[in-house]
């Protein structure tokens, strides 16, 4: 009997999907258990920001047979690496971490534990799991000091201007050396400013949507002249989904004095997922105060630590290789991430 392709045991096996009552990860899961996919979620359920929404998000994936969770940190070398092996998922998506820019500042430790420690058992657990593919999150803060828009993979990444960036960069560097060392194959995605149905109550838009509807004011740092990719959670999921199917192999002319560092000669890869199309915070606002009917007050303030006047991603890599380049512009995402808030939370 001939050998299956690393695509016929991704069918047949189940996917373990990390960070799964997270804002990303649950709508990653909810998609692969519509696709009739069985899906393993893994979260520790942090208290990062409000628990009940994550086990709200968890709620609605246990209602499908097909999905399993555990309550697991990545912290746990051992355990993780028992799941994997007893499991066999022949693909991992891991969008666990410790996010936020702001609070790394204050909360330094956290980013090493979940970014760093917790990356190195993930990166084992394949290793020693008989893993198929490692799809893993990566950020668009990786680019920090970078000017040049917009931004590319191609481009060098070496001014991170947090420590939540410099953790997402050192995950690329790991994954590309597990990579090499073991031929592992490795697909980090840089994610682009997410919004959507089920966000994170730490980001822009969530924030506003709240204070609006309570009467108080939002802050606008730089008076909302900064520029971000937002980039609608559906056109992330969609790039996440092609992107596990495709499976990198290594590039034999790949060579590092004429080659870019969005592939390798290891079996190694990088794609930006992101609109493409820079928005101003003052316009995302005006596109919400539509959408809810309702101004908002505006508290004017200066650029916090960490802070960059701009995102943009250039996503040709991805388009090239899955045929896929996000569309979903913030006039029609904002008024669905609307109408779920008002409904999750009975505005």
């Amino acid at each position: 009997m001939a050998a299956l392709s690393p695509l016929d045991e991704f069918a047949q096996h189940p996917v373990l999907v990390t960070g799964s009552a997270g804002f990303i990860g649950f709508h990653l899961a909810k998609r692969l258990l519509r696709e009739g996919r069985a899906v393993i979620g893994l979260d520790n359920l942090s208290a990062y920001y409000d628990v009940e929404l994550k086990k709200a998000r968890l709620a609605r994936l246990q209602a499908h047979n097909r999905f399993d969770f555990i309550h697991l940190d990545l912290m746990q070398g051992p355990e993780l690496r028992s799941l994997v092996e007893r499991s066999r998922p022949a693909v991992i998506v891991n969008l666990a971490a410790q996010a936020g820019v702001r609070y790394s500042l204050s909360n330094p430790d956290a980013y090493a534990d979940a970014n760093l420690t917790g990356f190195l058992n993930i990166l084992e657990a394949c290793r020693h799991g008989d893993v198929k593919h490692l799809v893993y999150a990566s950020t668009s803060s990786v680019y920090g000091a970078n000017s040049k828009m917009p931004f590319s993979i191609d481009d060098p990444v070496d001014h991170p201007l947090t420590l939540y960036a410099a953790t997402k960069r050192a995950n690329e560097l790991m994954a590309h050396s597990y990579s090499h060392l073991f031929g592992l194959p490795m697909t980090g995605l840089r994610f682009f400013t997410v919004y959507g149905p089920w966000g994170r109550p730490d980001m822009a838009l969530f924030l506003f949507t709240k204070a609006i509807l309570a009467g108080k004011p939002i802050d606008l740092f730089a008076g909302g002249t900064l520029e971000r990719d937002f980039t609608y959670i559906d056109d992330i999921v969609e790039g996440v989904r092609r992107v596990m199917d495709r499976i990198p192999e290594p590039n034999p002319d790949w060579d590092s004095a004429r080659s870019g560092p969005g592939e390798s000669s290891a079996p190694f890869r990088l794609y930006n997922i992101g609109g493409g199309r820079p928005v101003r915070v003052s316009r995302l606002v005006e596109v919400l105060e539509a959408a809810l009917g309702r101004k908002a007050e505006k508290r004017v303030l200066p650029m916090q630590p960490g802070d960059v006047v701009a995102t943009r991603a250039d996503t040709d890599a991805l388009r090239l290789d899955t045929g896929f380049t996000p569309t979903t512009s913030i006039e029609k995402g904002v008024p669905k991430f609307v109408r779920w808030y008002r409904k999750f939370y009975g505005v």
